[in-house]
C-alpha cells in the first residue's frame, strides 16, 4: 500500500516537473521569438572619448606647472610654462635686424635717386668732353696744338663714355633691386618680418595652451625638467565627446544596421542608470588585423577563433551631462535590430567635428610690431 503511495506520488511529482519544464519551454521560444532574437548584447565594450595630448612645440625647462590631475581646464587655459630667457633674447634680435633691413632697404631707394643724379652730371661730362674733341680736332688741323694735346682730349672723351656707361649700369641695378615694390613690400624686409613673426610665436609657445575644454590626466612632468618638441606632458580629456565602443562577434552583426537604438549601463552607475545611444559605425576590421602582429592563418595549424568588430555607439549628450562616464570604463549595451532600414555600412565622408581653434593673438601683436618697427625706421619716407 505504501509503495504504490510513493509511486503515485512521484508520478505526480514528475508530471508537475514535466510540465513546469514544457512551459518554461514554451514561454523561453516565446520570448525568444518576439523579442530576444532581435536583440544583440555584449559586455564586451568600453567608453571611447579624445584624449587631447599636449606636447609643447618647442624645447626648453619647464619653470611652472599650473593644472594638475583631476583639474578641469577650459580652452585656452596655460598649463605648463617653459623658461623663455632664449625666446625672449632671439625676438629681440629678430626686432633689431629688422629695423636694420628696413634702413639699408630705405637707403637702396634713396639710391636710385644717387645714381640717377650721377648719369645727368657723367652726361654733362659727356657733352663737355666730346665739345673739347672737336675744338682740339679743329685746333689740331691748324696746327694750333700738338697731336699730344689731341690724344688727351679724345682720351678724355673716351673716359667720359665709359663713365656714363657704367653710371647707366649702376642706375639699371639701383632700380632692379627695388622694382616693383615699396620699403614694407620689399623681399628682405619681408623676410626679416618672417623671422620676427617666427620669435613671437616660440616666445608665445614657452606658455603650453589647454586645446580645449576637459579633465587633465596623466601628468606626467615636473619643474626644472628639460622637455623636446612633441615630449608628451598631460593629457585633456573633454568628458563631453564619449562614445561607446562595443566589440561584437562576427555572428552577432547579421541584423545590426546603422541608426539602431541602442541601450547602454556602465558598472559604474550599476543597472539603474541607463544610456541610450543609436549605432553610428561597424569597424572596417578585426582588432586582431590592426594588430602589431597580425595574425598569419595561411600557416599549417590553423585553429578558427571567433573574431570581434568594433561598432561606434554615440551617447546621448544630456544623459552624460547628469551621469557623467570616464575613458575606459566598461559597459554592457543592447541593440534593438527590430528595424532592418538602415545601411550596413556608415556613408559619411567627412571627417569628425573635432578641432581647437587656433590663437592667433601671438600673430596679431607681431604684426602690429611689425608695422610699428617699419614705420619708425622709414622716418616719413616711403
Amino acid at each position: 500500500m505504501n509503495q504504490t503511495s510513493n509511486s503515485s506520488r512521484r508520478k505526480r511529482i514528475l508530471s508537475v516537473l514535466i510540465v513546469i519544464f514544457v512551459l518554461a519551454g514554451i514561454a523561453w521560444a516565446l520570448y525568444w521569438g518576439i523579442s530576444a532574437r532581435y536583440h544583440e548584447t555584449t559586455d564586451d565594450a568600453y567608453v571611447g572619448g579624445n584624449l587631447l595630448r599636449i606636447t609643447p612645440r618647442v624645447s626648453g625647462t619647464i619653470v611652472a606647472v599650473l593644472a594638475d590631475d583631476t583639474d578641469f581646464v577650459r580652452r585656452g587655459q596655460v598649463l605648463v610654462k617653459l623658461d623663455d630667457t632664449d625666446a625672449r633674447m632671439a625676438l629681440l634680435r629678430s626686432e633689431a635686424e629688422l629695423a636694420d633691413s628696413v634702413r639699408r632697404v630705405r637707403q637702396n631707394f634713396h639710391a636710385v635717386d644717387q645714381y640717377q643724379a650721377n648719369v645727368v652730371l657723367k652726361e654733362q661730362m659727356l657733352a663737355q668732353a666730346e665739345a673739347d674733341a672737336v675744338r682740339r680736332a679743329g685746333a689740331a688741323a691748324d696746327q694750333s696744338i700738338s697731336q699730344e694735346e689731341l690724344e688727351h682730349a679724345r682720351i678724355a672723351l673716351r673716359r667720359a663714355q665709359s663713365e656714363l656707361k657704367l653710371a647707366n649700369a649702376q642706375l639699371a641695378a639701383a632700380r632692379a633691386a627695388v622694382r616693383g615694390t615699396r620699403v614694407e613690400s620689399h623681399p628682405a624686409v619681408r623676410q626679416t618680418a618672417a623671422r620676427l613673426h617666427e620669435a613671437y610665436l616660440a616666445l608665445a609657445r614657452c606658455e603650453v595652451r589647454a586645446p580645449g575644454n576637459g579633465y587633465v590626466a596623466k601628468r606626467s612632468i615636473q619643474v626644472g625638467q628639460q622637455v623636446a618638441v612633441g615630449a608628451p606632458l598631460l593629457a585633456v580629456v573633454p568628458l563631453d565627446q564619449l562614445w561607446a565602443e562595443v566589440n561584437f562577434k562576427e555572428d552577432q552583426l547579421e541584423r545590426v544596421r546603422i541608426g539602431q537604438p541602442v541601450t547602454v549601463t556602465s558598472d559604474f552607475y550599476g543597472r539603474g542608470v541607463e544610456f541610450h545611444g543609436k549605432v553610428v559605425g561597424v569597424g572596417a576590421g578585426t582588432g586582431a588585423v590592426f594588430s602589431q602582429l597580425p595574425p598569419q592563418n595561411a600557416s599549417g595549424n590553423w585553429i578558427k577563433i571567433v573574431q570581434r568588430l568594433p561598432v561606434r555607439i554615440s551617447l546621448d549628450a544630456d544623459e552624460l551631462a547628469k551621469y557623467p562616464l570616464r575613458v575606459g570604463l566598461s559597459l554592457r549595451a543592447n541593440v534593438d535590430t527590430h528595424d532592418l532600414s538602415g545601411p550596413v555600412l556608415g556613408s559619411r565622408t567627412v571627417a569628425g567635428s573635432y578641432g581647437a581653434p587656433v590663437d592667433d593673438t601671438a600673430e596679431k601683436y607681431a604684426d602690429k610690431r611689425v608695422s610699428e618697427i617699419i614705420a619708425t625706421n622709414l622716418g616719413g619716407d616711403d
